[in-house]
């Protein structure tokens, strides 16, 4: 088993922060050194938001699994993080996965996927455990191994609360490779497995159920999804449905799987609830796909989203950044009223554009970086929204496709930091993240063209500033 000494890579993770790279991002989450990919257990306690993150803390690479910690009371001042949670015992000796948080007798839990190997086959446990306010104290094993009838592939459990009761979601794949959310009810140390909840594809990862607008909600990441023209572009996906969930005997009458983020890089999220608003984290990155990221030569890869509130409107998740940000405009403010032809950016930018259709057939939108470039084009008759970085030199490139019905005007609200891009459009109606790395350091420029001659619109860009650490 790898060593892991908590103080050291403590001291390590201080010693590094923060970061100074052209890009390391300033208001994403992400950690100075090694990989990162799921949120996990995200809850409000004490006062505090709690973001845990998968971290393998010794390299680039999908292995040695641990979780990494921050806090914070407002999404711009964070504690500084911390390691939380690392392989320790025959439970989890190859790893500690995804899991989630919540407060239960005055104290912060989570529940985790323990994961080890005997030979080539893996054994899943699931675990409670503590948060003492400096590491995850270990309790109890809640599950001791997948149903009947399931493979190995057996994680990531969410807690779902109703009518007073506990429930437990977890993602899984059958014997015979099919897709699956496992449904358990939870008393106290023990779980009695009600039955599974089905759709499509052959694995099913980090399962969410949440009430939203009085739907029931269940958000996921299915495995398997063939690739189309619109929609599932990705190797793999995350979305949800929306419907109704009769626990006594385990069926889901829901609508159909909707994507939740269009991006290349977007996959694994989570969501909390805190004070009426539902929260969502998600990795900004992709299972297999490392070689698409370049900050691996400087030690680090990948980050999270910026935190999003989710809303439903009309059976449709809208997605927005939470209010907090609004306070990363530390900066200057640019605005443009009239002929949106050029305008430019900051280093770290927020930018809200409005464009008249009226006429047009198609909009472009390009962000320039030096000679390099991502851009937007938009078929009005079609309401096909494209995204294409096949001019970027380094990283990922290639294009997605889906569909957007704007109908006056096309309003997108753009989030850029030094390497990732969050992108909203029609107030919410579809949001896609990916990361860019920029060769240059130039100041960025933002292009729109259209066929014809483009009607009087608004553009107004915020300078950004980043997140604020400190010791506890």
């Amino acid at each position: 088993m790898q060593a892991y000494d908590k103080k050291q890579l403590d001291a390590k993770i201080a010693s590094s922060m923060p970061v100074d790279h052209p890009w390391h991002n300033d208001f994403h989450l992400e950690m100075p050194f090694g990989l990162i990919n799921d949120p996990n257990g995200l809850s409000f306690h004490e006062g505090k938001y709690h973001i845990f993150m998968q971290w393998n803390p010794f390299g680039v690479e999908h292995k040695h699994k641990c979780w990494s910690h921050v806090e914070t009371t407002d999404f711009l001042h964070y504690s500084l993080p911390v390691l939380a949670l690392w392989p320790t015992d025959e439970h989890d000796a190859n790893g500690c996965y995804s899991g989630c948080g919540f407060t239960e007798d005055g104290e912060l839990k989570v529940l985790y996927t323990c994961n080890r190997r005997e030979g080539k086959t893996r054994i899943p446990a699931q675990r409670i455990g503590t948060w003492n306010g400096a590491e995850i104290e270990k309790g109890a094993i809640l599950i001791e191994k997948e149903p009947a009838g399931y493979g190995s592939h057996f994680r990531d459990p969410a807690r779902y609360v109703k009518d007073g009761r506990e429930y437990l979601l977890l993602g899984g794949q059958t014997a015979d490779e099919r897709g699956r959310a496992l449904l358990y009810e939870r008393h106290g140390e023990d779980a009695v497995f009600l039955g599974e909840l089905r759709d499509f594809g052959y694995m099913w990862e980090c399962p969410n159920m949440f009430s939203l607008a009085g739907r029931e909600i269940l958000l996921f990441s299915p495995q398997g999804l063939e690739a189309e023209e619109r929609r599932y572009q990705n190797l793999y996906q995350s979305g949800y449905v929306v419907g109704e969930l009769d626990e006594n005997t385990c069926t889901y009458t829901h609508g159909a799987f909707e994507e939740i983020d269009f991006g290349f890089d977007f996959y694994a999220p989570q969501v909390f609830q805190r004070e009426g608003r539902t929260i969502l984290y998600g990795w900004m990155g992709m299972p297999e796909r490392e070689c698409e990221y370049p900050t691996a030569e400087y030690g680090w890869m990948h980050n999270l989203t910026m935190p999003r509130e989710l809303t439903l409107k009309d059976g449709h998740i809208y997605s927005r950044p939470v209010r907090e940000m609004e306070a990363l405009r530390t900066g200057e403010m640019r605005k443009v009223e009239g002929k949106i032809e050029e305008v430019a950016l900051y280093k770290k930018s927020e930018i809200h554009l409005k464009i008249p259709l009226n006429e047009q057939e198609k909009i472009c939108v390009k962000l320039n970086y030096g000679k390099e470039q991502w851009c937007l084009h938009y078929d009005v008759q079609a309401h096909i929204m494209e995204i294409d970085r096949n001019a970027m030199e380094l990283g990922g490139r290639g294009v997605r496709r889906f569909a957007l019905r704007a109908e006056e005007c096309l309003c997108i609200d753009a989030y850029i930091d030094k390497t990732a891009v969050e992108l909203f459009f029609q107030d919410g109606y579809c949001a896609a993240s990916f990361n860019v790395f920029p060769r240059s350091d130039e100041v960025q420029r933002l292009t729109v063209t259209a066929e014809h001659e483009l009607a009087e619109g608004a553009a107004v860009v915020f300078e950004l500033g980043g997140f604020q650490w400190s010791g506890k």
